[in-house]
Order: C-alpha cells, then structure tokens, then sequence
C-alpha cells in the first residue's frame, strides 16, 4: 500500500473531466513547458501549462483529448497562468506520458 493514503471524501473533491486540446505551442526559455489550450465543453476553454515538452513536439498534441484536473486553482509558471492540470503516467521517469481515452469522448465528461 502506498504511503500516502488519503480518504474517499478527499479524492471525490477532485473534478476529473476530458478536454480537447486546441492549441499548443513551447514557452520560451524552458526545455519542458507546454502552453495548451484545452477545450472542456460547458466548462469553457482553459490554458494549461505542462512539463511535457520534453516527451512531445506541440504539433503532435493538437486534437489529442486529455484528462485534466478542471478544479485547480489557478498558478503562475514562468509569467504563465496554468488553470488546471493534465495527467500523466510515468512521471518519477522524467518522461510523463499523457493519460487519454482510448475512444473519442465528449469534451467536457466527468472521469469516473
């Protein structure tokens, strides 16, 4: 079992959902930054800036659907407002892999 156990109640408050990204393009001056554009349907656009640059190009992530963490509160990295975040496996590696579905899922669904 893991270490750092937590309850129920404190994983239900996470608000899971598949977006659609729209835009990607590098942040200049770092190796790994990301700024996407993901679309999440009745939530609305959010920009999202992820430490994947060093696994993919932003032209390879375009229309790519995602799951992202919808009720983050917002951070500034590198001058850049990230609203949410994306999930990825393989992160203790150094080279996170984006988790997607396997099959096309309206933008904006709960992950349950």
């Amino acid at each position: 079992m893991s270490e750092n156990v937590i309850k129920y109640e404190d994983f239900a408050k996470l608000d899971l959902r598949i977006g659609t990204i729209k835009t990607a393009e590098r942040i200049s001056g770092s190796k790994k930054l990301i700024k996407i554009l993901v679309d999440l349907g009745e939530l609305g656009e959010r920009q999202i800036v992820a430490g994947i640059g060093e696994k993919y190009e932003p032209a390879q992530l375009v229309g790519k659907q995602i799951v992202v963490v919808a009720n983050l509160a917002p951070k500034k990295l590198m001058g850049h407002v990230s609203q949410g975040m994306l999930l990825a496996a393989g992160c203790d590696d150094g080279v996170p892999v984006l988790l997607s579905p396997i099959e096309p899922v309206k933008n904006g669904s709960k992950v349950c």
